[in-house]
């Protein structure tokens, strides 16, 4: 075939191809409007789809635009739409057309896509997926089932504007809405759906004008906004969010900002009354405090005090010196909406939530168990008058701060139970004015009789909370032998007992009531009376089963002051138990009660009654490991990423050498395994189920005892002899290496035959692994994202599993080698300074004779079980 030939022949294909398609798009266009029922005022009849009214073509009669609008039209799309791929505007708004919206993904070159008010009932899984001209996209207010924002948003990088108001939006707010994902998106409407949790930080820093969030279930803070500066308008009306509003003196060009409805706190700041762009202002029914906000008189504001808790109705009136004071300690725990609440008007003396006062000084801050986050505020110090500061059982972390020490009348600080560091500041003598002596009980004037000594309740070693009588500058260290946890349930049980007397701000107890009889039985614990426990677990109901063992059923509980604990009852066929039995009880109740460590679920009392034995232990509310690695996707969870898996490993290991270690001798736990893991809200791991818990005799390094445990976690020389050492805590730790690298289970029946125990199969593929790498890297959890760093950390934690589970004990390593291994591969985000937890007392600016001599003083105090409380 000669070159003309070969040139004509492409001349005839380009004319075909471009006579082919816009008969392509006339078909379209005449299946589309066969699918609709047009309207009178519709004239689709001219055989040319470009000559219809609404629809236009370009020059080679491609169809470019449809805006068939407000015309009342029913029907449905066709689902070969996407095939106008010319289409740049496709505007159907305010009509009826129902079903679902087809693929667009056809639809390269469309810039306008405008559906609002229309009765479609669903979205593709791909919207937006290869529309990468999109500009502008309304879908408001069609009763769409319940979707969530598609991923394939980041497609469409042209996007400037983004209204989804109204149709039936779930899910949270994508993190894909960024200055790198969608550089060009200047409005954000998405009001009026079921759109729940935080505002992400990836909106920090975007081209946002404007925000539309109103009336969701949206939380968190706002203060992602102060890095919003290209805002125009922000709507964030009837959701959920708290905290403060942040500094946004850098939003210039702000004009309406919409906060009203919400549960935010704090002061309204300086920084936002004074911008003079802000012409419209909401924050009605939240809990701000302070001064009322005074604005600019060009700015509609909308701001009652009587919605929030304004110390006075008057904008720009300064409040009292008290309040300005006590806002500044709320600021130090995030503006809490529970102190918002509480703190209303201009007189703290007036029934504020954990405010005493003599006259109109105050005296008392009682906020223990508030559960309350942040610092401790050095404006406490501008108190004067302040006798007790009380934040025992809060999240509050940081120094101590040293201001306090100035405080004239101070006798008591308790911020037991905290995650403070840096040591205790010293008071400085002669503490406060009173006529001093008087005896440490009783009531009546406890700052005369405290003014010497200043009382702090720390926690210092194993969870064991620690008085350090401060007289001068000298620390006079006792042992306060029951736990804080303890004290709180006594108190509980005994309010329940008594009709739940109140009790004044006199005499100090953790409960706020001067006359609670805190019981303690001689085994250091605490005995609870069966009513309570089954008050706090509804009868032991069905509904509050947390789990259950071989002998035993776990109940959540929750006791009349909000606490939660955790109840195991243990199954018994007798109607009474027998003597030997309750010498067998008390005896592990002792042993469990030495047990106290941060990694350890501790046991908060016990009680008998009949044939009833029942364990009382912390409520850990994140539920087991074995739920979050194996059953995350049935309980709607997300996967525990690497950088958790490796904190949760280093917290067990923590845990387990305190028993191996604990008082120079080995307790043994015997049954280590995900079920016994528990996570806490900040997915922190302690061990639990202390059950088959054995000490080894002094001088022996392994005793003989009937086998005990789960099979796939059991060391083989335990399960062939029953022969334990601490080497079998070792295996068991090992397998759960194992699980956190692979996602597998130790007995997994859905495997192949020869796959199902989890360390044969780990085995043979660690024998594999010089031969073919890839079999290292396939045997990995799909759900850890690995880097070259990841990849490294795992590595070193599977060869780390293959030797705790080495077939002879003496192969394994000792606890503390895997707590050092674990800790060299955690992120080290410590403080600088040393934690308190691991200074034993210990003040380092002494000299080093004296603070040995102390220290040792600590030791014999904190080893007596006897002693007295606060």
């Amino acid at each position: 075939m000669t070159r003309s030939h070969l040139f004509l022949c492409l001349l005839l294909l380009l004319a075909f191809l471009n006579f082919a398609a816009p008969q392509d798009d006339a078909r379209i266009m005449l299946s589309f409007k066969s699918s609709l029922n047009l309207t009178s005022d519709v004239d689709w009849s001219n055989p040319n789809p470009c000559k219809w009214d609404t629809v236009q073509c370009d020059g080679s009669s491609r169809v470019t635009r449809i805006q068939l609008n407000q015309k009342g039209i029913r029907g449905t799309l066709p689902p070969n739409l996407q095939n106008l791929s010319e289409l740049v505007v496709l505007e159907l708004f305010s009509n009826r057309i129902s079903g679902p919206i087809p693929d667009l993904s056809g639809l390269t070159n469309l810039q306008t896509l405008n559906l609002h008010d229309n009765l479609f009932d669903s979205t593709p899984e791909n919207l937006f997926s290869g529309m990468n001209s999109l500009q502008e996209v309304y879908l408001d207010e069609n009763p769409f089932s319940s979707w969530e924002i598609p991923e394939t948003v980041k497609d469409a990088t042209l996007l400037k504007n983004l209204s989804l108001i109204n149709c039936n939006l779930t899910g949270s707010i994508t993190v894909l809405f960024g200055s790198e994902t969608l550089p060009s998106l200047a409005s954000l409407k998405l009001s009026r759906n079921s759109l729940s949790g935080p505002l992400p930080s990836s909106l920090s820093g975007s081209s946002l004008q404007e925000l539309c969030l109103n009336g969701q279930r949206l939380n968190g803070t706002i203060s992602v906004l102060q890095n919003m500066t290209s805002l125009v308008e922000v709507d964030l009306q009837g959701n959920a969010f708290s905290g403060p509003i942040p500094d946004l003196s850098g939003l210039q060009s702000l004009r309406l900002f919409n906060v009203g409805g919400n549960q935010l706190t704090g002061v309204v700041p300086p920084s936002f009354t004074g911008l003079k762009s802000l012409t419209i202002v909401n924050l009605t029914s939240n809990y701000f405090q302070g001064p009322s906000p005074l604005f600019d008189k060009s700015v509609s504001v909308d701001a009652v005090a009587k919605t929030n808790s304004f110390c006075l109705e008057i904008p720009g009136a300064p409040c009292d010196s008290r309040v300005e004071t006590l806002l500044s300690i709320a600021e130090s725990f995030g503006y809490p909406v529970k102190l918002a609440v509480s703190w209303r008007g201009n007189n703290p003396c007036a029934s504020w939530l954990g405010i005493s006062c003599v006259g109109s000084n105050i005296t008392v801050v009682n906020l223990g168990k508030h559960n309350l986050i942040g610092t401790i505020s050095p404006s406490f110090a501008r108190l004067s008058s302040l006798e007790k500061i009380i934040l025992y059982s809060n999240k509050l972390s940081g120094r101590i701060p040293k201001e306090l020490t100035t405080l004239p009348k101070l006798w008591l600080l308790d911020v037991s139970n905290n995650d403070f560091y840096g040591g205790v500041p010293k008071f400085r003598e002669g503490g406060g004015k009173g006529s001093g002596g008087g005896s440490d009980s009783g009531s009546g004037n406890e700052s005369s009789k405290k003014s010497s000594s200043v009382k702090i309740i720390v926690p210092v070693v194993g969870g064991v909370v620690v008085a350090l009588c401060i007289v001068g500058a000298l620390y006079v260290v006792g042992a306060l032998c029951i736990d804080s946890d303890a004290i709180k349930l006594t108190v509980a049980a005994s309010s329940l007992n008594n009709g739940g007397g109140g009790g004044t701000e006199s005499s100090y107890s953790h409960s706020g009531s001067a006359n609670s009889d805190i019981h303690v039985v001689e085994s250091g614990n605490l005995v609870i009376p069966i009513q309570v426990l089954r008050s706090a677990t509804n009868n032991f109901s069905e509904e509050n089963i947390l789990g259950k063992g071989g002998f035993s059923v776990v109940y959540k509980g929750e006791l009349s002051d909000g606490t939660k604990i955790a109840v195991k009852k243990m199954e018994s066929s007798a109607s009474v138990v027998s003597d030997k039995e309750l010498a067998e009880f008390k005896s592990e109740i002792t042993l469990l009660t030495k047990m106290r460590h941060r990694h350890l679920v501790g046991l908060l009392g016990y009680c008998l009654d009949g044939n009833e034995r029942l364990l009382v232990y912390e409520y850990m509310p994140q539920g087991t490991l074995s739920q979050h690695l194996f059953h995350w996707k049935e309980e709607e969870r997300k996967p525990l990423d690497w950088t958790r898996r490796l904190a949760i490993a280093l917290d067990v290991a923590r845990g387990v050498e305190y028993l191996h270690t604990l008082d120079h001798q080995s307790f043994i736990h015997r049954d280590l395994k995900p079920s016994n893991i528990l996570l806490g809200d900040d997915m922190r791991a302690k061990v639990s189920d202390f059950g088959l818990v054995r000490l080894a005799p002094e001088g022996k390094n392994s005793i003989e005892t009937r086998v005990a445990g789960t099979f796939g976690y059991l060391a083989p020389e335990y399960a062939v002899t029953g022969r334990v050492t601490t080497k079998v805590d070792i295996f068991s730790l090992g397998v759960i290496l194992m699980e956190l690298v692979t996602g597998r289970k130790a007995l997994d029946e859905t495997q192949r035959e020869d796959s199902v125990h989890l360390v044969t199969w780990f085995r043979r593929v660690a024998a594999s692994k010089d031969r073919n790498e890839n079999a290292f890297k396939n045997a990995i959890d799909t759900n850890i994202e690995l880097d070259e760093d990841t990849l490294a950390r795992v590595e070193k934690v599977w060869e780390l599993a293959g030797h705790c589970c080495a077939r002879e004990p003496y192969q394994r390593p000792d606890m503390s080698h895997i707590v050092n291994v674990l800790s060299s591969l955690t992120v080290q985000w410590k403080p600088t300074e040393v934690d308190p937890h691991d200074l034993y007392g210990i003040d380092y600016d002494l000299p080093l004779p004296q603070a040995v001599k102390n220290w040792q003083a600590s030791l014999s105090q904190t080893g007596d079980d006897s002693g007295s409380s606060v």
